[in-house]
C-alpha cells in the first residue's frame, strides 16, 4: 500500500458527478473472515474493505493457525470449526480496530487456550467492560488492565454457558461478542438491547442456516456451526455516506454509489438526509449473504436543519461526523441528542467535530450526549483529523464543498478504513 501523506489540500468547490463504487463494507469485511475462519472447509471472499482494521483481523486469523490466502479480487479462507484454531505464539495486536479486539475476545473466550489481545493506543483506551462483563457471566475468564476494562486484554477459554444478557447499550460489536461466545456454549443464549443496533452478525448466521431467533431488540441462539461459503463483500455505506454528503452540499453534484450493502440499520443517515431536503433516491437490486445491495444516487439540494435523537442514533452513530458537515451547510439548526457513544470512538466525536467546526466558522455547542450545530455558512480552513478516519474524511466533503483553499492534516488516519478515499474523491471530481 501506498504511505499516505500527513496533510491534504482542497482549492475550491468541485461537484461529485458520475459513478462510484466504494470498498468493501467494513463491518461485514471483519464478519464474513470471522465466521470463514471458523467454518468448515474453504471460502472464498472477495471485495473485501482495504483498510488496516480488517488487515488486522485477518492476520489475528493467521496467527490463530487459519490459513488465510491472497487470490485475484479478495482472499481464500480454510477453517476447521471453532476446534481448528490454535493458541497463538504471540499477543495478537488489533491496531485500531473495535471490532476485532471485541468480536474476537467473544470468539476466543470458548476456546480451551489463552489469548492475549492488544491494539494501538486509541483501542488501549476504549472501553472493553461492556464485553467482558458478560462473557465473564457466561464463564470466560478475561482480564486486562483496570479489571478487564482496558486493553491488553487476556482471554483464557473454558467450558461457556448460555444466559440472558440486557445489554445496557445498543452495540452491534457488544452483541456479536456475546452471540459468537453462545455459538459455542450450551444452552441458550438470549441478548436484549435496549434499542436495535446493527444487525450483520444476525443476517449471516440466518444466510448460514444456523437457527437464530430475532424478536425486535432480541436475538436467541443455540450452539451451532457452518459450512464454507463463497461471497463478495457489497459497498461500505459508512465509507459512501461521506460522498452522499459530499454531493448534497456541493452545487452541480449528480452521483451515483453502487452496489452498496442497504442494511436498514447502516443507511439511517439517508433518512436524515432526506429530512433535510437532500435529493436522495435508493434502489435495492439483490440479496447478498442476507443483506439488501443496492444503488444511492443524490444530486445537489438545499438542506434544512433537523434534530437526530432516540432510537435512530444506532442507525447513524458511524455517519455522524458526515452528517455534521451536512448540518454546518444547512440553514438553520440541527441537534444531535443521546449520542454518547460519540465519546469513546477513534477520537472524543462530540469533542473533535465540535473543534473542526468551529474551526470552520460553523457555530456549534458541544454536549454531554450531542451536538447543537448552527449551520449556513462553513468558511475555508486548516482541518485536523485528530487521528480519526472519519473526522478525516468528514473534513475533506467541507474542503471540497468551499470556495477558497482548505486543508486536512493527519490525513493518514483514513489508512484504518478507506486509504483511497482521496483518489476516489478525485476521480468523482475532475474539473
Amino acid at each position: 500500500m501506498t504511505a499516505l501523506p500527513n496533510e491534504v489540500t482542497f482549492g475550491g468547490v468541485c461537484p461529485l458527478v458520475g459513478s462510484l463504487r466504494v470498498p468493501g463494507d467494513k463491518s461485514l469485511s471483519h464478519r464474513a473472515v470471522m465466521f470463514a475462519a471458523v467454518a468448515r472447509g474453504r471460502s472464498t471472499i472477495d471485495g473485501l474493505a482495504t483498510g488496516e482494521d480488517v488487515a488486522a483481523t485477518m492476520a489475528a486469523f493467521a496467527q490463530l493457525g487459519v490459513r488465510v490466502k491472497a487470490r485475484p479480487g479478495g482472499v481464500s479462507v480454510t477453517g476447521a470449526g471453532f476446534d481448528g484454531l490454535r493458541e497463538s505464539d504471540d499477543v495478537i495486536d488489533c491496531g485500531n480496530s473495535g471490532t476485532t479486539i471485541r468480536l474476537l475476545s467473544g470468539l476466543l473466550c470458548g476456546r480451551t487456550f489463552v489469548s492475549v489481545l492488544t491494539g494501538d493506543k486509541s483501542l488501549r483506551s476504549r472501553p472493553m467492560a461492556r464485553v467482558a462483563e458478560p462473557l465473564r457471566r457466561m464463564g470466560a475468564h478475561i482480564d486486562g488492565r483496570d479489571d478487564g476494562r482496558l486493553a491488553p486484554l487476556t482471554v483464557r477459554g473454558g467450558s461457556l454457558h448460555g444466559i440472558e444478557f440486557d445489554s445496557p447499550v445498543a452495540s452491534a460489536q457488544v452483541k456479536s461478542a456475546v452471540l459468537f461466545a453462545g455459538l459455542q456454549a450450551s444452552g441458550t443464549t438470549v441478548v436484549v438491547e435496549p434499542m436495535r443496533s446493527r444487525d450483520h452478525t444476525e443476517r449471516i448466521l440466518g444466510a448460514l442456516g444456523v437457527p437464530i431467533v430475532v424478536d425486535g431488540n432480541t436475538v436467541q441462539i443455540q450452539r451451532g456451526e457452518w459450512d464454507a461459503f463463497d461471497v463478495c463483500v457489497p459497498a461500505d455505506p459508512s465509507s459512501a455516506a461521506f460522498f452522499v454528503v459530499g454531493a448534497a452540499i456541493t452545487p452541480g453534484s449528480d452521483l451515483e454509489l453502487i452496489d452498496v450493502a442497504l442494511n436498514p440499520t447502516r443507511i439511517g443517515f439517508v433518512d436524515v438526509l432526506q429530512r433535510m431536503g437532500a435529493d436522495i433516491e435508493v434502489a435495492e437490486t439483490e440479496t447478498r449473504l442476507g443483506e439488501p445491495v443496492g444503488t444511492i444516487r443524490v444530486r445537489h439540494a438545499p438542506l434544512r436543519g433537523t434534530r437526530i435523537a432516540g432510537s435512530e442514533i444506532p442507525a447513524v452513530i458511524d455517519e455522524i461526523p458526515a452528517l455534521a458537515i451536512a448540518a454546518a451547510f444547512a440553514e438553520g439548526v440541527t441537534e444531535i441528542r443521546d449520542a454518547q457513544e460519540l465519546v469513546v470512538k477513534e477520537s472524543n466525536r462530540i469533542g473533535t467535530i465540535h473543534q473542526e467546526l468551529t474551526q470552520l466558522g460553523v457555530g456549534c455547542e458541544p454536549l454531554d450526549d450531542g451536538l447543537v450545530i448552527r449551520g449556513g455558512n462553513p468558511q475555508p480552513s486548516a482541518l485536523k483529523s485528530h487521528g480519526d478516519h472519519r473526522i478525516a474524511m468528514a473534513g475533506a466533503i467541507a474542503a471540497n464543498a468551499l470556495d477558497g483553499e482548505s486543508s486536512v492534516r493527519g490525513w493518514r488516519a483514513v489508512g484504518s478504513s478507506y486509504p483511497e478515499f482521496h483518489d476516489h474523491l478525485a476521480a468523482v471530481t475532475r474539473r
